[in-house]
């Protein structure tokens, strides 16, 4: 399938062009065939009336002067050919140039007058005929059919030397309107390129909005583009708004809750009551910092997010190394420099940051974190040394809302919150065994 909307516009105009030359080829090699036979009349025209002011009526009989006016019919080879036949179809004269041919002529004395024609002989040659009838000559009345011939050969070679030309103009015409198009194609979509070097620039975050530098085709395209810009900003600010009232008018009941959970666990008889409260609380402030960070972690539908990974690597692996200092664990970083991640930095912290803390937590001392592109996909893995992750638990890990340990409370939302990021990416989540002997996540990007 041709994705090039420039390249689909010049295939379709270079089939117009080729169907209309290959319609018009025809009609030129009409037009050319009928103007060479109108010349060629007129020429034997001419060629006839050269013998009637020749020809001179004696004694009834006609005469023929030995040289003829015009030098061509005294040569016995210029062509030329020259027949005079009585009423009754008689040769009574013929020019020099007939001598060599051997033409099967009958005139019609019908009084229509003159006439051209083309006549076919039996050895397949094909002559132009000019009859004009006489029945005045010098005055004197006379009844004779007067003819001028031509070889068809001849208007032949011409009319496919005319023909041979004409398909190598037409192919060099094609080819320069092929050209022009081209270059006229690259002009006029020239704003659709602009267009798209603003889009580029707006999912990269390098602009807030597309220009009006636009043709007015485009304007109302780029305008609804920008309205929707606008409200999606807009509505994601109130969608933080409202998320962070939310989380604030929650925060305080809870934190009277958890005040009166500690003043029951100070007496004996309630001591019980107390911890399932404190379980309940701890509960729901963990479910409500999943959905908070499930609804604000979310990308954009219009700009695509990317940043550099290594940066906030060392700054995740820094903290987590201060958090388990016991441990001594040592991270191996195969990252290049400069490499990207198409994610949103909040959401690629949150993500890096489970999944390391994970790492972190089950790990013996060893963590490796790669990143590697091939056929159009990056691949982010996070290994550990750990005791990994049994193959028959691996699918119910990566479902929606399992945990990966139930014994850690946290780390089921945490593990929930990844996964939802890689979801809203269109990227995919796999769980393997790594050669350092624990658990391999790996994260999976399509970037075409």
């Amino acid at each position: 399938m041709i994705r090039s909307l420039r390249v689909r516009l010049m295939l379709a105009a270079a089939v117009l062009a080729v169907l209309f030359m290959l319609a018009l080829l025809p009609a030129l090699q009409k037009a050319f065939s009928l103007a060479l036979q109108e010349s060629i009349e007129q020429r034997l025209a001419s060629d006839v009336t050269t013998l009637i002011s020749a020809a001179r009526i004696e004694n009834g009989q006609l005469q023929m002067p030995a040289l003829l006016p015009d030098e061509r019919f005294n040569l016995p080879y210029t062509g030329l050919l020259g027949y005079i036949f009585d009423r009754s179809g008689h040769l009574v004269w013929q020019s020099r140039a007939t001598a060599a041919q051997n033409i099967n002529y009958q005139p019609r004395y019908d009084g229509r007058g003159n006439e051209f024609a083309r006549i076919h002989q039996a050895n397949g040659e094909e002559f132009f005929v000019y009859d004009v009838e006489i029945k005045l000559l010098g005055g004197k009345s006379a009844a004779f059919s007067i003819v001028a011939l031509q070889p068809v050969r001849d208007y032949q070679r011409t009319l496919d030397g005319l023909r041979e030309k004409l398909y190598l103009g037409f192919g060099a015409a094609l080819l320069a309107l092929l050209a022009l198009l081209w270059a006229g194609l690259t002009w006029g979509l020239r704003s659709l390129r602009r267009l798209s070097r603003e889009l580029d620039d707006l999912e990269s975050g390098a602009r807030d909005g597309l220009s009006t530098q636009h043709p007015r085709e485009l304007l109302r395209l780029t305008g609804s583009l920008n309205r929707l810009l606008q409200s999606e900003r807009e509505q994601r600010q109130r969608y933080r708004d409202s998320l962070d009232d939310l989380a604030h008018s929650l925060k305080t009941p809870l934190a009277v809750l958890q005040g009166v959970g500690e003043s029951l666990q100070q007496h004996n008889g309630e001591r019980e009551q107390a911890r399932v409260l404190q379980s309940q609380i701890e509960r729901m402030s963990q479910q409500i910092d999943y959905q908070l960070q499930r609804a604000s972690l979310r990308k954009s539908g219009l700009v695509r997010h990317s940043v550099v990974l290594r940066p906030l690597l060392d700054s995740l692996c820094s903290t987590l190394a201060k958090v388990y200092r016991d441990k001594h664990v040592e991270v191996t970083l195969q990252v290049p420099d400069q490499a990207r991640v198409p994610v949103e930095q909040g959401a690629l912290l949150e993500l890096l940051g489970n999944l390391l803390e994970n790492a972190y937590r089950l790990s013996l001392g060893q963590i490796r974190v790669s990143l590697f592109r091939e056929a159009g996909r990056l691949t982010l893995c996070i290994e550990d040394d750990g005791p990994g992750v049994p193959a028959d638990q691996r699918q119910r890990i990566l479902e929606r809302g399992e945990r990966l340990d139930s014994q850690h409370p946290g780390q089921g939302i945490g593990l929930a919150v990844v996964k939802d990021i890689i979801d809203s990416y269109d990227a995919e989540l796999s769980l393997d065994d790594s050669t350092l002997g624990g658990a391999a996540f790996r994260i999976t990007f399509n970037l075409e």
